[in-house]
């Protein structure tokens, strides 16, 4: 048996690659360096994306009895590994996001586990609906931010930001296609950031037709940004942007409001769930380019409106998670899934 407060952390290997970096990958570090120093002792397995099973042989490392928390992504990719080793270790799942129905396969690797985290209510609940597990054994533990200095606004709110993946399922192309329509107008730049590698196609089909519109001097891809480099981004930023057609929880607005950042996004998934001062955002329905348009519209045209959204987005700094909140109650489901006393969801009654 793995001695008390122990546990082994089974992670994508790009979680320390800034090349590649994603809310997901972010959210592991943040956590494993949360349980550090909440007192765990955490012994991080990364395990590479380059062929198949590479988690069942890092599972196979494993002790026998190891209280060993596993990325969902990786038992999205192999949940056969986590079948296998269900009874030896003692498995808890972290589901960042969950795409359509699980899958046979998937849900019984759900089930094997002795508790489930996610890192949102609306993540939580397309887990009941799919009858991944019973309620008691799924925690929800959403991303924190850290604390910012506030963005001081710009007279026009002409200078706009989105920060994710550059990926279809984030909507981009979106936001590119409601800023043709102001093309006519001088006083705005928008900023994309994020890594073309998720989907380089789509990247570079969007960047080409920035480039056709004539609009590469005011819509720019600075690639991935991290440190300092991201802090000016939120520092020079007026609106942040987020037009997802999918989104779990949505960090990057948590991100944006922590800096005093009022955002613009669809209302999709948890995406809701990070803004903690609903007056500091307008949400949109997803796949709408002319819902986009309007508001940008009404953003420029009325200064009281922008000042109004901004004014709540720096009230909102106070209201944002803490990652020392979320390290607590991921400690807290840990500990709960080392106490059990051996059932897992797999077995029903």
């Amino acid at each position: 048996m793995n001695e008390p407060r122990t546990v082994s952390f089974v992670v994508p290997d790009a979680i320390d690659d800034a090349a590649r970096v994603s809310g997901g990958n972010v959210y592991d570090r943040r956590l494993r360096d949360g349980l550090r120093a909440d007192g765990w002792e955490v012994r991080s397995v990364p395990v590479t994306d380059r062929g198949d099973g590479w988690t069942a042989r890092a599972l196979a490392q494993l002790p026998d009895g190891a209280l060993t928390l596993v990325d969902g992504l990786l038992a999205t990719r192999e949940p056969e590994a986590l079948i296998a080793h269900a009874k030896r270790l003692r498995l808890v799942v972290l589901v960042h996001m969950v795409a359509g129905a699980i899958g046979d396969a998937g849900l019984t690797a759900l089930r094997g586990a002795r508790r489930i985290i996610t890192t949102s209510d609306w993540t939580r609940s397309e887990l009941l609906a799919q009858d991944a597990a019973r309620p008691q054994r799924i925690a929800v533990a959403h991303p924190g931010v850290d604390p910012a200095p506030a963005t001081e606004a710009s007279p026009s709110g002409g200078r706009l930001l989105c920060v994710a993946a550059i990926a279809p399922h984030k909507g981009q192309d979106l936001l590119v296609r409601a800023l043709i329509g102001f093309a006519d107008r001088d006083d705005w730049t928008c900023t994309i950031v994020g890594s073309p590698r998720v989907d380089p196609d789509f990247a570079d089909a969007l960047k080409t037709q920035v480039d056709t519109v004539g609009l590469s001097d005011r819509i720019r891809f600075p690639g991935v940004l991290t440190g300092r480099d991201l802090e000016a981004a939120y520092a020079e930023a007026d609106l942040m942007v987020l037009p997802s057609r999918t989104e779990s929880y949505g960090m990057a607005v948590a991100e944006a409001l922590a800096h005093g950042v009022p955002v613009l996004a669809t209302a999709v998934g948890g995406l809701p769930e990070a803004i903690a001062v609903p007056q500091a955002a307008v949400l949109v329905p997803p796949d709408d380019v002319w819902a986009l348009h309007v508001v940008l519209q009404q953003w420029w045209a009325d200064p009281v409106r922008r000042r109004a959204l901004t004014s709540a987005a720096r009230d909102s700094r106070q209201a944002g998670r803490s990652w020392r909140s979320t390290a607590a109650l991921v400690s807290a489901a840990l500990a709960a899934a080392l106490e059990d006393a051996g059932e897992t969801q797999a077995v029903r009654s």
